[in-house]
Protein backbone atom coordinates (compact mmCIF):
# COMPACT_ATOMS: atom_id res chain seq x y z
CA UNK A 1 0.00 0.00 0.00
CA UNK A 2 1.29 3.59 -1.09
CA UNK A 3 2.45 5.52 2.27
CA UNK A 4 0.30 8.02 4.00
CA UNK A 5 1.27 11.37 3.65
CA UNK A 6 -0.87 14.08 6.12
CA UNK A 7 -0.20 17.52 4.62
CA UNK A 8 -1.28 20.29 6.91
CA UNK A 9 -1.10 24.03 5.49
CA UNK A 10 -3.67 26.76 6.03
CA UNK A 11 -2.92 27.83 2.75
CA UNK A 12 -5.39 26.48 0.07
CA UNK A 13 -2.92 27.20 -2.49
CA UNK A 14 -0.35 25.23 -0.74
CA UNK A 15 -2.15 22.10 -0.28
CA UNK A 16 -3.20 21.94 -3.91
CA UNK A 17 0.12 22.21 -5.10
CA UNK A 18 1.53 20.07 -2.58
CA UNK A 19 -1.39 17.22 -2.52
CA UNK A 20 -0.93 16.95 -6.54
CA UNK A 21 3.16 16.36 -6.10
CA UNK A 22 2.70 14.16 -3.41
CA UNK A 23 0.18 12.17 -4.89
CA UNK A 24 1.61 11.94 -8.29
CA UNK A 25 5.29 10.33 -6.29
CA UNK A 26 2.67 7.67 -5.66
CA UNK A 27 1.69 8.70 -1.99
CA UNK A 28 -1.80 9.05 -0.60
CA UNK A 29 -2.89 11.98 0.85
CA UNK A 30 -4.72 13.63 3.75
CA UNK A 31 -5.71 17.13 4.43
CA UNK A 32 -5.55 19.59 7.59
CA UNK A 33 -5.56 23.02 7.16
CA UNK A 34 -5.37 24.18 11.26
CA UNK A 35 -3.28 22.79 14.34
CA UNK A 36 -6.90 21.24 15.90
CA UNK A 37 -7.71 19.49 12.69
CA UNK A 38 -4.36 18.17 11.99
CA UNK A 39 -4.08 16.43 15.46
CA UNK A 40 -7.53 14.69 14.88
CA UNK A 41 -6.32 13.67 11.87
CA UNK A 42 -2.73 12.60 13.16
CA UNK A 43 -4.41 10.22 15.46
CA UNK A 44 -7.44 8.90 13.10
CA UNK A 45 -5.61 8.59 9.71
CA UNK A 46 -2.30 6.77 10.85
CA UNK A 47 -0.59 8.85 8.54
CA UNK A 48 3.12 7.57 7.52
CA UNK A 49 4.49 10.97 7.40
CA UNK A 50 3.11 14.53 8.21
CA UNK A 51 4.15 17.67 6.02
CA UNK A 52 3.67 20.12 8.77
CA UNK A 53 3.36 24.24 8.41
CA UNK A 54 4.49 25.87 11.47
CA UNK A 55 2.34 29.53 11.03
CA UNK A 56 -1.04 27.26 11.52
CA UNK A 57 -4.52 28.83 13.36
CA UNK A 58 -6.05 27.33 16.29
CA UNK A 59 -2.67 25.79 17.35
CA UNK A 60 0.73 26.48 15.35
CA UNK A 61 3.01 23.54 14.46
CA UNK A 62 5.29 23.89 16.93
CA UNK A 63 2.47 22.68 19.89
CA UNK A 64 1.24 20.23 17.57
CA UNK A 65 4.18 18.48 17.02
CA UNK A 66 4.88 18.54 20.85
CA UNK A 67 1.75 17.35 20.83
CA UNK A 68 1.93 14.31 18.45
CA UNK A 69 5.56 13.37 20.22
CA UNK A 70 3.48 12.56 23.58
CA UNK A 71 2.27 9.47 22.35
CA UNK A 72 3.86 8.97 18.57
CA UNK A 73 7.02 8.88 16.68
CA UNK A 74 5.63 9.67 13.32
CA UNK A 75 8.47 11.65 10.84
CA UNK A 76 7.21 14.57 10.71
CA UNK A 77 8.68 17.69 8.05
CA UNK A 78 8.33 21.46 9.10
CA UNK A 79 7.05 23.91 6.64
CA UNK A 80 8.72 27.31 7.71
CA UNK A 81 9.09 31.00 6.58
CA UNK A 82 12.50 31.92 5.42
CA UNK A 83 13.42 34.23 8.36
CA UNK A 84 11.69 31.80 11.45
CA UNK A 85 15.50 30.10 11.86
CA UNK A 86 14.10 29.78 15.67
CA UNK A 87 11.07 28.15 14.73
CA UNK A 88 12.90 25.66 12.63
CA UNK A 89 15.70 25.26 15.13
CA UNK A 90 12.88 24.55 18.22
CA UNK A 91 10.78 22.52 15.76
CA UNK A 92 13.70 20.09 15.52
CA UNK A 93 14.56 20.35 19.20
CA UNK A 94 10.79 19.09 19.44
CA UNK A 95 11.53 15.86 17.53
CA UNK A 96 10.99 16.96 13.92
CA UNK A 97 12.79 15.08 11.36
CA UNK A 98 13.46 17.80 8.67
CA UNK A 99 11.98 21.12 7.61
CA UNK A 100 11.44 22.72 4.20
CA UNK A 101 11.42 26.65 3.95
CA UNK A 102 8.91 28.53 2.05
CA UNK A 103 8.90 29.06 -1.01
CA UNK A 104 9.81 25.77 -2.14
CA UNK A 105 10.16 23.28 -4.84
CA UNK A 106 7.57 20.11 -5.34
CA UNK A 107 10.06 18.35 -6.48
CA UNK A 108 11.90 18.81 -3.69
CA UNK A 109 9.64 18.23 -0.53
CA UNK A 110 8.53 14.96 -2.69
CA UNK A 111 12.60 14.18 -2.41
CA UNK A 112 12.64 14.98 1.37
CA UNK A 113 9.72 12.49 1.81
CA UNK A 114 11.10 9.54 0.53
CA UNK A 115 14.04 10.56 1.95
CA UNK A 116 12.86 10.36 5.53
CA UNK A 117 10.41 7.43 4.68
CA UNK A 118 13.21 5.36 3.73
CA UNK A 119 15.29 5.99 6.35
CA UNK A 120 12.04 5.59 8.74
CA UNK A 121 11.49 2.01 6.98
CA UNK A 122 11.41 -1.36 9.02
CA UNK A 123 15.28 -3.01 9.52
CA UNK A 124 16.29 -4.93 6.14
CA UNK A 125 15.75 -9.29 6.95
CA UNK A 126 19.06 -9.27 7.73
CA UNK A 127 20.02 -8.92 11.34
CA UNK A 128 21.79 -5.92 12.43
CA UNK A 129 24.26 -6.10 15.45
CA UNK A 130 23.20 -4.31 18.67
CA UNK A 131 25.76 -1.21 19.01
CA UNK A 132 27.18 -0.80 22.61
CA UNK A 133 29.14 1.99 24.04
CA UNK A 134 30.40 1.63 27.60
CA UNK A 135 26.74 1.77 29.19
CA UNK A 136 24.85 2.19 26.13
CA UNK A 137 23.09 0.22 23.93
CA UNK A 138 21.34 0.42 20.66
CA UNK A 139 19.23 -2.16 18.98
CA UNK A 140 18.47 -1.40 15.22
CA UNK A 141 16.14 -4.05 14.97
CA UNK A 142 14.04 -3.45 17.38
CA UNK A 143 14.52 0.40 17.24
CA UNK A 144 15.52 0.47 21.48
CA UNK A 145 17.95 2.64 22.69
CA UNK A 146 19.17 1.75 26.58
CA UNK A 147 21.75 3.31 29.05
CA UNK A 148 22.36 1.50 31.93
CA UNK A 149 19.01 -0.55 31.14
CA UNK A 150 16.75 2.50 31.58
CA UNK A 151 15.08 2.98 28.11
CA UNK A 152 15.79 6.34 26.11
CA UNK A 153 12.93 7.17 23.34
CA UNK A 154 14.80 8.65 20.03
CA UNK A 155 13.15 10.00 17.10
CA UNK A 156 13.97 8.34 13.72
CA UNK A 157 16.53 10.42 13.25
CA UNK A 158 18.01 10.86 16.28
CA UNK A 159 18.42 6.80 16.44
CA UNK A 160 20.22 6.94 12.87
CA UNK A 161 22.28 9.56 13.66
CA UNK A 162 23.91 7.55 16.99
CA UNK A 163 23.98 4.52 15.31
CA UNK A 164 26.51 6.33 12.98
CA UNK A 165 28.53 7.42 15.37
CA UNK A 166 28.08 4.10 17.40
CA UNK A 167 29.14 2.21 14.71
CA UNK A 168 32.55 4.09 14.56
CA UNK A 169 32.87 5.20 18.46
CA UNK A 170 36.70 5.89 18.30
CA UNK A 171 36.49 7.66 15.12
CA UNK A 172 35.28 11.76 14.63
CA UNK A 173 32.96 12.63 12.50
CA UNK A 174 32.16 15.51 10.42
CA UNK A 175 29.00 17.25 10.12
CA UNK A 176 29.00 16.92 6.51
CA UNK A 177 29.41 13.00 7.08
CA UNK A 178 26.54 12.85 9.36
CA UNK A 179 24.76 14.38 7.57
CA UNK A 180 25.33 12.40 4.30
CA UNK A 181 24.66 9.50 6.84
CA UNK A 182 21.32 11.29 7.58
CA UNK A 183 19.65 12.80 4.78
CA UNK A 184 21.94 11.20 1.33
CA UNK A 185 24.07 12.94 -0.76
CA UNK A 186 21.88 14.99 -3.04
CA UNK A 187 19.99 17.04 -0.54
CA UNK A 188 21.35 20.38 1.64
CA UNK A 189 21.03 20.42 4.98
CA UNK A 190 22.17 22.83 7.05
CA UNK A 191 24.78 22.30 9.94
CA UNK A 192 22.34 23.66 12.79
CA UNK A 193 19.86 20.68 11.76
CA UNK A 194 22.76 17.91 12.99
CA UNK A 195 23.18 20.35 15.83
CA UNK A 196 19.63 20.09 16.84
CA UNK A 197 19.56 16.39 16.63
CA UNK A 198 22.75 16.23 18.42
CA UNK A 199 21.29 18.73 21.57
CA UNK A 200 18.57 16.42 21.54
CA UNK A 201 20.26 13.30 21.94
CA UNK A 202 22.57 14.54 24.76
CA UNK A 203 20.00 15.54 26.47
CA UNK A 204 17.81 12.80 26.26
CA UNK A 205 21.26 10.50 27.33
CA UNK A 206 21.68 12.74 30.14
CA UNK A 207 18.71 12.77 31.77
CA UNK A 208 19.48 9.00 32.00
CA UNK A 209 22.22 9.25 33.66
CA UNK A 210 25.26 9.18 30.97
CA UNK A 211 27.49 11.90 31.94
CA UNK A 212 29.34 11.88 28.75
CA UNK A 213 27.29 10.88 25.58
CA UNK A 214 28.71 12.97 22.20
CA UNK A 215 31.64 14.72 22.40
CA UNK A 216 32.65 17.54 20.12
CA UNK A 217 35.97 17.66 18.96
CA UNK A 218 35.97 21.76 18.16
CA UNK A 219 37.26 22.31 14.34
CA UNK A 220 36.53 18.72 13.18
CA UNK A 221 33.75 16.85 14.40
CA UNK A 222 32.05 14.62 16.65
CA UNK A 223 32.75 11.07 18.39
CA UNK A 224 31.19 8.68 20.91
CA UNK A 225 31.96 9.95 24.78
CA UNK A 226 32.46 7.10 27.28
CA UNK A 227 28.81 6.74 27.78
CA UNK A 228 29.16 6.00 31.78
CA UNK A 229 26.99 6.65 34.57
CA UNK A 230 27.37 10.15 35.67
Amino acid sequence: MPARILVVDDDPDILEVTGFAVEKAGFETVFASDGLAALNASREETPDLIVLDIGLPEKDGLEVCREIRKSSDVPILFLTARDDEIDRIVGLELGADDYLTKPFSPRELVARIKAILKRSAPAPAAPEPVLAQGSLQLDPERHLCRFAAAPVALTGSEFRLLATLMARPDRVLSRAQLVDALYGYNIHVSDRTIDSHIRNIRAKLAQAGCAEGIVTVHGVGLRMGACTPG
